[in-house]
């Protein structure tokens, strides 16, 4: 069988990008339905039935698949496009700002528990495809993540080709990232004077995939800290962390006995990422304030600066 001229990626739809999965050899399953549950169970036969009986599932052409066509319509590596979506998706009440836009670069100030990309319980709510649906940019594309707890400064990538340049800044270590979070004043456990230098080793925790710890062994995390303002209990930090590790903020902070007010995660697990309900007025006080750096392709200075502001926690929450 000859395998049918390449085309595009399908547009996408909603600010929703098409994803793509490649069919094997053979005839492993007798329907490209039965094929596509197997391969990605956590859309459910019915589902997969859905989506196709709604065009939603496309061939290299861009013709729609329906729930009967069989694997042996399909050559060895072909291309089968789908939109990725969710039966019921949570509704986010806020939204994000985009701060600034050019021909490279868009720089968007991101909310409190809002994804960067898609997963787990948003998809259209999630930053990258907010914005993908404002702008009408298909190509756009996060050049660095923050937690969804966290709020603040994301920067994107307009053309796909510049992306890896960009990306290599924050692998190089190349820009100057501030961070601000409110914990508590006095440390619990043995206190540090601040402000400091904190280095340590982040892995995974074996108890919560979810979660980081600190371990023995060579560092591989590095954050300054020093003391801003302080309203009894209360105290706004200033972060400047020189590597990148996952939750690396959150767990320096709790290692220096400040867990920042409104985690979750750290010192210990209050649910887990999809447990239960948010609350919209118990952020994680945690900011990505600003970014700055040495445009790659231009050699230009940049500098971008939140327009966000944390809540303080009120005087009778415990810190």
């Amino acid at each position: 069988m000859t395998r049918p001229a390449h085309r595009q990626r399908p547009p996408m739809i909603a600010g929703v990008s098409a994803s793509c999965v490649a069919l094997p050899g053979g005839e492993a399953c007798p329907l490209l339905l039965d094929f596509l549950a197997q391969r990605l169970p956590a859309v459910s036969a019915a589902q997969w039935r859905q989506r196709m009986a709604a065009g939603r599932v496309l061939d290299e052409q861009g013709q729609a698949l329906w729930p009967e066509v069989p694997m042996s319509a399909f050559a060895p590596g072909a291309r089968v496009y789908y939109y990725r979506e969710l039966e019921t998706e949570a509704a986010l009440p806020f939204g994000a700002n985009i701060l600034y836009q050019d021909a490279h670069l868009l720089v968007a100030d991101k909310p409190h528990f809002m994804p960067v990309t898609p997963s787990g319980r948003y998809v259209r709510n999630s930053l990258l495809v907010r914005l993908k649906s404002e702008t009408g940019i298909e190509t756009l594309s996060p050049v660095h993540r923050i937690d969804r707890e966290t709020a603040g400064l994301v920067l994107f990538s307009v053309q796909a080709h510049e992306r890896g340049a960009y990306q290599a800044l924050f692998r190089t270590q190349a820009v100057d990232k501030i961070y601000e979070a409110i914990a508590p004043l006095a440390a619990q456990g043995p206190d540090r004077p601040l402000p400091a230098l904190h280095r340590s080793r982040i892995e995974v925790d074996p108890k919560h995939f979810f979660r980081q710890c600190e371990a023995e062994g060579e560092p591989n995390s590095e954050t300054a800290l020093e003391l801003v303002e302080a309203r009894m209990p209360h105290a706004l930090y200033r972060l400047r962390p020189r590597s990148g590790k996952t939750h690396q903020l959150r767990v320096h902070m709790n290692a220096l006995g400040r867990p920042i007010a409104g985690d979750l995660f750290y010192p210990e697990v209050v649910h887990g990422p999809d447990d239960a309900q948010e609350d919209w007025n118990q952020p994680l006080r945690l900011l990505a304030r600003s970014l700055a750096f040495t445009d790659p392709l231009t050699g230009e200075p940049r500098a971008f600066t939140s327009r966000r502001a944390l809540d303080w926690p009120d005087t009778t929450e415990s810190p």
